[in-house]
Protein backbone atom coordinates (compact mmCIF):
# COMPACT_ATOMS: atom_id res chain seq x y z
CA UNK A 1 0.00 0.00 0.00
CA UNK A 2 1.66 3.64 -0.60
CA UNK A 3 1.07 6.81 0.85
CA UNK A 4 -1.85 7.91 -1.19
CA UNK A 5 -3.59 4.74 -0.90
CA UNK A 6 -7.64 5.49 -0.31
CA UNK A 7 -9.00 4.34 2.82
CA UNK A 8 -12.22 2.59 2.10
CA UNK A 9 -13.88 -0.74 3.73
CA UNK A 10 -16.64 -1.67 1.81
CA UNK A 11 -15.33 -4.47 -1.02
CA UNK A 12 -14.10 -3.08 -4.64
CA UNK A 13 -13.79 -5.25 -7.35
CA UNK A 14 -11.92 -4.11 -10.38
CA UNK A 15 -13.22 -5.50 -14.00
CA UNK A 16 -11.43 -4.90 -17.23
CA UNK A 17 -13.46 -4.89 -20.95
CA UNK A 18 -16.55 -3.87 -18.70
CA UNK A 19 -18.23 -2.14 -21.10
CA UNK A 20 -20.04 -4.83 -22.76
CA UNK A 21 -20.77 -8.40 -22.70
CA UNK A 22 -19.26 -10.61 -20.01
CA UNK A 23 -17.75 -8.08 -18.38
CA UNK A 24 -20.91 -5.96 -17.94
CA UNK A 25 -22.70 -9.14 -16.39
CA UNK A 26 -20.09 -9.51 -14.05
CA UNK A 27 -20.14 -5.68 -13.08
CA UNK A 28 -24.37 -6.05 -12.71
CA UNK A 29 -23.49 -9.95 -10.41
CA UNK A 30 -20.85 -8.27 -8.09
CA UNK A 31 -23.38 -5.32 -7.62
CA UNK A 32 -26.23 -7.29 -6.74
CA UNK A 33 -23.44 -9.34 -4.12
CA UNK A 34 -22.85 -5.88 -2.77
CA UNK A 35 -19.30 -4.54 -4.23
CA UNK A 36 -18.42 -1.09 -5.34
CA UNK A 37 -16.79 -1.51 -8.78
CA UNK A 38 -14.04 0.28 -10.78
CA UNK A 39 -14.81 -0.65 -14.45
CA UNK A 40 -12.06 -0.78 -17.28
CA UNK A 41 -12.80 -0.56 -20.89
CA UNK A 42 -12.02 1.86 -24.08
CA UNK A 43 -15.78 2.65 -24.92
CA UNK A 44 -16.47 6.36 -22.79
CA UNK A 45 -20.73 6.20 -23.64
CA UNK A 46 -21.21 2.36 -22.96
CA UNK A 47 -18.99 3.23 -19.28
CA UNK A 48 -21.26 5.93 -18.20
CA UNK A 49 -24.67 4.30 -19.22
CA UNK A 50 -23.22 1.32 -17.31
CA UNK A 51 -22.46 2.95 -14.16
CA UNK A 52 -25.47 5.25 -13.81
CA UNK A 53 -28.02 2.40 -14.41
CA UNK A 54 -25.63 0.57 -11.66
CA UNK A 55 -25.70 3.10 -9.17
CA UNK A 56 -29.29 4.02 -9.88
CA UNK A 57 -30.61 0.31 -9.41
CA UNK A 58 -28.25 -1.35 -7.29
CA UNK A 59 -27.22 1.39 -5.11
CA UNK A 60 -23.29 0.96 -5.29
CA UNK A 61 -20.97 3.12 -5.96
CA UNK A 62 -19.60 2.61 -9.73
CA UNK A 63 -16.36 4.26 -11.79
CA UNK A 64 -14.94 3.89 -14.21
CA UNK A 65 -11.37 4.51 -15.73
CA UNK A 66 -11.11 5.24 -20.01
CA UNK A 67 -8.44 3.01 -20.57
CA UNK A 68 -6.74 1.32 -23.72
CA UNK A 69 -4.63 -1.87 -21.93
CA UNK A 70 -2.51 -1.89 -25.21
CA UNK A 71 -0.61 1.54 -24.34
CA UNK A 72 1.93 0.83 -21.37
CA UNK A 73 1.21 4.48 -19.54
CA UNK A 74 -2.72 3.88 -19.23
CA UNK A 75 -1.96 0.25 -18.02
CA UNK A 76 0.27 1.71 -15.47
CA UNK A 77 -2.64 4.19 -14.51
CA UNK A 78 -4.92 0.88 -13.61
CA UNK A 79 -1.84 -0.75 -11.79
CA UNK A 80 -1.76 1.99 -9.74
CA UNK A 81 -4.82 2.56 -8.56
CA UNK A 82 -5.05 -0.96 -8.00
CA UNK A 83 -2.45 -0.46 -5.60
CA UNK A 84 -3.73 2.42 -4.24
CA UNK A 85 -6.97 0.69 -3.14
CA UNK A 86 -6.17 -1.31 -0.61
CA UNK A 87 -10.02 -2.85 -0.45
CA UNK A 88 -10.05 -4.76 -3.96
CA UNK A 89 -11.06 -8.21 -3.56
CA UNK A 90 -12.05 -9.13 -6.27
CA UNK A 91 -10.11 -8.40 -10.11
CA UNK A 92 -11.80 -9.94 -13.30
CA UNK A 93 -9.44 -9.41 -16.29
CA UNK A 94 -12.01 -9.93 -18.90
CA UNK A 95 -10.69 -7.46 -22.38
CA UNK A 96 -9.54 -8.89 -25.45
CA UNK A 97 -10.37 -9.39 -28.73
CA UNK A 98 -10.42 -11.78 -31.41
CA UNK A 99 -7.43 -11.94 -34.44
CA UNK A 100 -7.62 -9.99 -37.44
CA UNK A 101 -8.51 -11.93 -41.18
CA UNK A 102 -5.82 -13.45 -43.05
CA UNK A 103 -2.83 -15.69 -42.28
CA UNK A 104 -0.29 -15.72 -39.02
CA UNK A 105 1.84 -13.54 -41.45
CA UNK A 106 -0.48 -11.46 -43.11
CA UNK A 107 -1.86 -9.51 -40.23
CA UNK A 108 0.85 -6.71 -38.99
CA UNK A 109 3.27 -7.46 -36.41
CA UNK A 110 1.82 -5.09 -34.17
CA UNK A 111 -1.40 -6.50 -34.11
CA UNK A 112 -0.09 -9.22 -32.71
CA UNK A 113 1.95 -7.53 -30.47
CA UNK A 114 -1.30 -5.51 -29.01
CA UNK A 115 -3.19 -8.83 -28.31
CA UNK A 116 -0.32 -9.98 -26.29
CA UNK A 117 -0.67 -6.81 -24.50
CA UNK A 118 -3.82 -6.85 -23.45
CA UNK A 119 -4.16 -10.67 -22.99
CA UNK A 120 -0.90 -11.79 -21.11
CA UNK A 121 1.06 -8.53 -19.94
CA UNK A 122 -2.39 -6.95 -18.76
CA UNK A 123 -3.04 -9.83 -16.36
CA UNK A 124 0.46 -10.68 -15.40
CA UNK A 125 0.66 -6.90 -14.53
CA UNK A 126 -2.78 -6.41 -12.67
CA UNK A 127 -2.29 -9.64 -11.03
CA UNK A 128 1.05 -8.53 -9.88
CA UNK A 129 -0.32 -5.18 -8.33
CA UNK A 130 -3.20 -6.65 -6.41
CA UNK A 131 -2.17 -10.02 -4.93
CA UNK A 132 0.49 -7.95 -2.18
CA UNK A 133 -2.98 -6.24 -1.06
CA UNK A 134 -4.85 -9.46 -1.08
CA UNK A 135 -2.34 -11.40 0.68
CA UNK A 136 -2.14 -8.74 3.52
CA UNK A 137 -6.36 -9.76 3.79
CA UNK A 138 -5.53 -13.25 3.39
CA UNK A 139 -8.38 -13.30 0.64
CA UNK A 140 -8.87 -12.15 -2.79
CA UNK A 141 -9.76 -13.42 -6.33
CA UNK A 142 -8.50 -13.39 -10.04
CA UNK A 143 -10.51 -14.40 -12.55
CA UNK A 144 -8.64 -14.37 -15.78
CA UNK A 145 -11.11 -14.53 -18.87
CA UNK A 146 -9.45 -17.06 -21.09
CA UNK A 147 -11.56 -19.34 -23.58
CA UNK A 148 -12.43 -22.54 -24.92
CA UNK A 149 -10.02 -21.92 -27.88
CA UNK A 150 -7.61 -22.05 -25.60
CA UNK A 151 -7.26 -25.50 -25.74
CA UNK A 152 -6.58 -25.88 -29.26
CA UNK A 153 -4.47 -24.20 -31.85
CA UNK A 154 -6.58 -21.94 -34.48
CA UNK A 155 -5.76 -20.56 -37.52
CA UNK A 156 -5.74 -17.14 -36.39
CA UNK A 157 -2.49 -18.47 -34.09
CA UNK A 158 -2.07 -15.92 -31.65
CA UNK A 159 -5.81 -16.35 -30.24
CA UNK A 160 -4.84 -19.91 -28.92
CA UNK A 161 -1.14 -18.99 -28.47
CA UNK A 162 -2.24 -16.09 -26.03
CA UNK A 163 -5.38 -17.47 -24.17
CA UNK A 164 -3.57 -20.76 -23.71
CA UNK A 165 -0.87 -18.45 -21.65
CA UNK A 166 -3.96 -16.82 -19.61
CA UNK A 167 -4.65 -20.52 -18.40
CA UNK A 168 -0.86 -21.54 -17.34
CA UNK A 169 -0.61 -18.27 -15.35
CA UNK A 170 -4.07 -19.01 -13.60
CA UNK A 171 -3.07 -22.79 -13.09
CA UNK A 172 0.35 -21.20 -11.66
CA UNK A 173 -0.92 -18.50 -9.66
CA UNK A 174 -3.55 -21.47 -7.84
CA UNK A 175 -0.65 -23.30 -7.02
CA UNK A 176 0.89 -20.51 -5.21
CA UNK A 177 -1.84 -18.92 -3.52
CA UNK A 178 -4.53 -21.39 -2.81
CA UNK A 179 -3.35 -21.81 0.68
CA UNK A 180 -3.18 -18.24 1.28
CA UNK A 181 -7.11 -17.89 0.77
CA UNK A 182 -6.73 -16.35 -2.79
CA UNK A 183 -8.78 -18.10 -5.56
CA UNK A 184 -7.97 -17.84 -8.96
CA UNK A 185 -9.85 -19.20 -12.05
CA UNK A 186 -9.44 -19.13 -15.84
CA UNK A 187 -12.74 -18.75 -17.17
CA UNK A 188 -12.97 -20.68 -20.45
CA UNK A 189 -16.34 -19.81 -22.24
CA UNK A 190 -16.97 -20.91 -25.76
CA UNK A 191 -19.41 -18.61 -28.04
CA UNK A 192 -21.55 -16.21 -25.88
CA UNK A 193 -23.76 -13.71 -26.79
CA UNK A 194 -20.97 -10.72 -26.74
CA UNK A 195 -20.10 -7.95 -29.21
CA UNK A 196 -17.09 -10.16 -29.76
CA UNK A 197 -18.61 -12.33 -31.50
CA UNK A 198 -20.66 -10.07 -33.08
CA UNK A 199 -17.92 -8.77 -34.60
CA UNK A 200 -16.94 -12.08 -35.71
CA UNK A 201 -20.20 -12.69 -37.61
CA UNK A 202 -22.54 -14.25 -35.45
CA UNK A 203 -25.74 -12.42 -35.51
CA UNK A 204 -28.68 -13.51 -33.79
CA UNK A 205 -29.99 -15.22 -37.00
CA UNK A 206 -26.79 -16.55 -37.29
CA UNK A 207 -27.88 -20.76 -36.79
CA UNK A 208 -24.62 -21.37 -35.06
CA UNK A 209 -26.00 -18.57 -32.38
CA UNK A 210 -28.77 -20.56 -32.21
CA UNK A 211 -27.80 -23.66 -31.09
CA UNK A 212 -24.59 -23.16 -29.35
CA UNK A 213 -24.52 -19.02 -27.61
CA UNK A 214 -24.47 -18.76 -23.88
CA UNK A 215 -25.85 -15.51 -22.33
CA UNK A 216 -22.93 -13.59 -20.80
CA UNK A 217 -25.41 -13.69 -17.44
CA UNK A 218 -25.11 -17.79 -17.69
CA UNK A 219 -21.72 -17.53 -17.99
CA UNK A 220 -21.11 -15.50 -14.94
CA UNK A 221 -23.10 -17.35 -12.96
CA UNK A 222 -21.53 -20.38 -13.58
CA UNK A 223 -18.12 -18.84 -12.89
CA UNK A 224 -19.41 -17.98 -9.71
CA UNK A 225 -21.05 -21.19 -8.96
CA UNK A 226 -17.44 -23.04 -10.00
CA UNK A 227 -15.42 -20.55 -8.03
CA UNK A 228 -17.36 -21.79 -4.54
CA UNK A 229 -16.35 -25.18 -5.66
CA UNK A 230 -12.61 -24.21 -5.79
CA UNK A 231 -12.42 -25.32 -9.54
CA UNK A 232 -9.38 -23.63 -11.33
CA UNK A 233 -10.84 -24.09 -14.79
CA UNK A 234 -14.76 -22.86 -15.44
CA UNK A 235 -16.15 -24.18 -18.73
CA UNK A 236 -19.44 -23.18 -19.09
CA UNK A 237 -22.02 -25.16 -20.73
CA UNK A 238 -22.26 -28.89 -21.76
CA UNK A 239 -21.17 -28.27 -24.79
CA UNK A 240 -18.36 -26.74 -23.94
CA UNK A 241 -16.95 -29.42 -21.24
CA UNK A 242 -17.52 -31.96 -23.51
CA UNK A 243 -15.55 -30.67 -26.33
CA UNK A 244 -12.65 -29.59 -24.05
CA UNK A 245 -12.84 -32.81 -22.60
CA UNK A 246 -12.07 -34.98 -26.17
CA UNK A 247 -9.47 -32.06 -27.08
CA UNK A 248 -7.62 -33.12 -24.11
CA UNK A 249 -8.36 -37.12 -23.85
CA UNK A 250 -8.48 -37.47 -28.20
CA UNK A 251 -4.70 -38.98 -29.29
CA UNK A 252 -2.69 -36.35 -30.93
CA UNK A 253 -2.54 -38.09 -34.06
CA UNK A 254 -6.14 -37.68 -34.43
CA UNK A 255 -6.20 -33.82 -33.21
CA UNK A 256 -3.28 -33.21 -35.79
CA UNK A 257 -5.67 -34.40 -38.65
CA UNK A 258 -8.85 -32.17 -37.25
CA UNK A 259 -6.95 -29.13 -37.04
CA UNK A 260 -5.15 -29.77 -40.60
CA UNK A 261 -8.69 -29.67 -42.03
CA UNK A 262 -9.21 -26.72 -39.98
CA UNK A 263 -6.65 -24.92 -41.03
CA UNK A 264 -7.02 -25.54 -44.89
CA UNK A 265 -10.63 -24.42 -44.97
CA UNK A 266 -9.88 -21.63 -43.17
CA UNK A 267 -6.95 -21.09 -46.01
CA UNK A 268 -9.58 -21.46 -49.05
CA UNK A 269 -11.67 -18.98 -47.03
CA UNK A 270 -9.23 -16.46 -47.38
Amino acid sequence: MTENAIVETKPKALITGASSGIGAAFARRLADDGFDLILIARREELLVKLCKELKDTKGINAEYLLINLEKENELKIVEDRIKNTPNIEILINNAGFGGGDGAFYEIPIEDHINMVKVHNIAPIKLAHAAIPGMLIKGKGTIINVSSIGSFSPSPGVMYSTTKISLNYLSESLDLLLRKKGIKIQALCPGFTITDFHKKLGYESGHPVYRRKFMTAEKVVETSLKDLKKGKVYCIPGFRNKLLAFFIRKLPKRILIFAYRIMFSKRKKQN
